[in-house]
């Protein structure tokens, strides 16, 4: 498929000198003090990418052009921003920003799950040991990152995340916890999520034959469609709604997280919120130019549409981030991976990347070896945190952040060797580093609400919706007709597969 030419500010950019990554503090000495930017318990450093003073000018034309903030005034007002379904999305408002009436429905479902996790702490469904959330996409990738990374701070419950539909992850989880003393919170926004339904429903046989009685009374729905939760059993008084107007990969403020809640303790949850909240008004409230989300998109437009970069790299040198990769592939590629503009015309350029990574030291043995010398260029960005999350020798820590400061440092310096090409390092390549103070509830928060925005300043410099997600429908729709009415009048290849391993209808 071919682009269409770039026309306006985008042309603009893209006829601006591409800067040499090798000199560049030295054509602009005051990079540092343009380039990084600390925001609460955060630090961004863009000084190692190619953003340069014409480009952020010819960028800020190009937001400018787009309509940036009047848009997102739009989304913090309220307004109905996802035209194509014509709704909101007002996961700010989960957080205490936005439109005043959304934010008080928001508080009033807080507090509702707040009395839950209270009456549930008071014994009032027994004693509760464990904790199996069932949900799919951004119902368990968002809670799953949160406990992951928070578990340090005192974790309350054994969780398990299930979404697989492969029964093989249900089993695992089931086999380690005792159904007599095991919580279930089923997480669909629709209530009708197959995956999510068929593993709910095994594991309410699993209790059946465990001989727990009443065990849709060992059940809390996290959905916004609730009468869909009563019909499928579960009481009204173990239910927590959610806005319709929340989407999923931006849901895990919401009710979708409430094993995160339960089992952090309220506190941490709250302060997650804080934390979320405080980058919102910095999205919402500062200069451009010291917009630390708009800066990152600035960066990610350059690579993406100017220098037609492909993928994006993201690198987590701290054992509690190892699932900001997973977790940012969903926010990232399926919001922004549309090829059409809000009007329903081709976009100029490419649109999302696509995003991949990894944990610290562990990525630098197993792909490396393709940014540094590889034929593809990839702009990569590493996370870590001045505080270390364990209480072993301090060389552990050093030693990781070392190694990651260096990596940065080598892909822009590279090392020339003219007696053997096979151990020269071309350099010249592009790295952001975030650096948080340590990762705290609030400072999760801040990082995940940053991801959030940044995701949605691309969207709108690409001219594009990124709260809708049809591309995952189609082939939804083609298993659910394959299950209703056998496998016709597909293409030989389909059909074989389908004869192979489920046998001939």
């Amino acid at each position: 498929m071919t682009s269409p030419a770039l026309h306006g500010s985008l042309a603009a950019i893209a006829a601006l000198p591409e800067p040499d990554l090798k000199t560049i503090f030295t054509t602009e000495p005051d990079r540092m003090s343009a380039l990084v930017l600390s925001q609460g318990p955060l630090r961004f450093d863009w000084s190692k990418t190619h953003l340069t003073a014409d480009l952020i000018d010819a960028f800020l034309n190009l937001a400018q052009e787009q309509g940036f903030a009047a848009q997102r005034d739009a989304l913090f007002a309220g307004e109905a921003v996802n035209n194509t379904e014509g709704r909101a999305a007002e996961h700010p408002a989960e957080r205490g920003e936005g439109n005043a009436e959304s934010v008080a429905r928001a508080k009033a479902l807080h507090e509702r799950m707040r009395a839950l996790i209270d009456a549930i702490e008071a014994g009032a469904l027994g004693e509760i040991r464990h904790i199996l959330h069932i949900g799919i996409g951004g119902s368990a990738l968002g809670p799953d990152l949160i406990i992951d990374a928070l578990d340090g701070d005192g974790i309350r419950y054994d969780v398990a995340i299930v979404s697989n539909v492969d029964g093989t992850a249900l089993e695992r989880a089931m086999d380690s916890f005792d159904p007599a003393y095991t919580l279930i919170a089923v997480a669909s926004k629709t209530f009708t999520t197959t995956e999510t339904m068929l593993n709910a429903a095994s594991a309410i046989n699993w209790m059946v034959e465990a001989g727990v009685e009443d065990p849709y009374g060992r059940v809390i729905a996290l959905t916004a469609s609730p009468e869909r939760a009563i019909e499928w059993g579960v009481d009204e008084t173990r239910i927590l709604p959610f806005a319709e107007s929340v989407g999923g990969r931006y849901s895990l403020w919401s009710s979708i997280g409430f094993p995160a809640a339960l089992s952090l303790g309220w506190d941490a949850f709250e302060s997650l919120l804080e934390g979320a909240a405080a980058m919102d008004r910095h999205f919402r409230l500062s200069d451009p130019r010291e917009n630390a989300p708009l800066i990152a998109a600035f960066a990610d437009q350059y690579y993406t549409r100017i220098m037609g970069c492909q993928t994006r790299a993201l690198f987590a040198y701290d054992e509690r981030l190892k699932l900001l990769p997973s977790y940012l592939q969903q926010l990232e590629m399926e919001s922004n991976g549309k090829s059409v503009t809000r009007d329903g015309v081709p976009v100029e350029g490419s649109t999302a990347p696509i995003t991949w990574g990894g944990v610290g030291t562990d990525a630098q043995h197993a792909v490396f070896q393709l940014l540094h010398q590889g034929t593809i260029i990839t702009p990569v960005e590493f996370i870590a945190s001045i505080e270390s999350g364990h209480t072993l020798d301090p060389a552990h820590h050093r030693a990781l952040l070392v190694n990651c400061f260096a990596q940065g440092a080598a892909l822009m310096r590279g090392k020339e060797n003219a007696d053997d090409p096979a151990r020269a390092y071309p350099g010249g390549r592009p790295s952001t580093t975030i650096l948080m103070e340590d990762v705290t509830p609030h400072a999760l928060g801040a990082l995940i609400a940053f991801y959030e925005h940044r995701t949605f300043a691309n969207a709108v410099l690409m001219g594009i919706n990124p709260f809708d997600q049809f591309g995952v429908e189609l082939g939804k729709e083609i298993a659910k007709s394959i299950e209703a009415d056998g496998p016709s009048g597909f293409d030989p290849s389909t059909m074989a597969l389908i004869d192979l391993a489920l046998g001939a209808e």
